[in-house]
């Protein structure tokens, strides 16, 4: 059964039953297991608050459709409750719209979702590289991916009419070569520091802790 059959109609207990246009009164989101908030219903039949599913989808893989924590299917489509579209919403109400009509156009809007979607990914992307280089005990594959970033950076500038940064004869490739891994070893040193002083502190507690029982 493809997405959009799936979609059309929900297997229950006593079979294939019509989506309903609104949660049912007696259940709660499967998610924080409290009522209903901003109820959005996925393409596969399931309810869930709004602002639950789509920290769900932002925790599991931001780049990818939020796989339903209740059947595995990949919801590309979440659905507000057609209410909520009527009646006069209060700010946090139609943030979390705003945020399902973002999730909708990544994965349902063609080329301008999927280029809103790499523009999605970057800062996702950026974050992730920055903590796996404060991280002591990572690997330096991040550090390959610094530096073909820095390369993309210095073949814009080449073809950019700009001519800001002072080379001092080392050309601009090398100089934003430099940068990268100036860079990482700052962050790498930043780790290591952020490191230590959580290690200090862990063993101030400990000690302290220990001091309280003796005591």
């Amino acid at each position: 059964m493809g997405t959009e059959e799936r979609g059309k109609k929900v297997e229950g207990f006593g079979g294939n039953r019509r989506l309903s246009e609104s949660p049912p009164d007696d259940d709660c989101c499967p998610i924080c297991f409290g009522p209903f908030t901003v109820p959005c219903r996925s393409n596969c039949g399931h309810w869930y608050c709004g602002s639950c599913i789509l920290q769900f989808w932002n925790y599991s893989s931001a780049s990818q459709p939020c796989k339903c924590p209740m059947c595995a299917c990949k919801i590309v489509n979440l659905m507000p409750e057609a209410s909520l579209q009527q009646q006069q919403s209060s700010q946090e109400v139609t943030e979390v719209l705003k945020s399902v009509q973002r999730y909708n156009l990544l994965f349902i809007g063609g080329v301008r979702g999927f280029i809103q979607q790499k523009v999605w990914e970057l800062p996702f992307l950026i974050k992730r590289m920055v903590q796996g280089l404060m991280d002591p005990d990572t690997n330096d594959t991040y550090l390959a991916e610094i530096r073909l970033f820095a390369m993309l950076l210095s073949i814009i500038y080449r073809a950019t009419p700009f001519d800001f940064i002072p080379t001092g004869g080392l050309g601009i490739s090398r100089v934003f070569d430099c940068s990268a891994i100036a860079l990482v070893l700052i962050l790498r040193l930043v780790g290591m520091y952020r490191r230590r002083r959580l290690m200090q502190r862990v063993r101030r507690l400990a000690a302290m802790e220990l001091l309280q029982e003796r005591t």
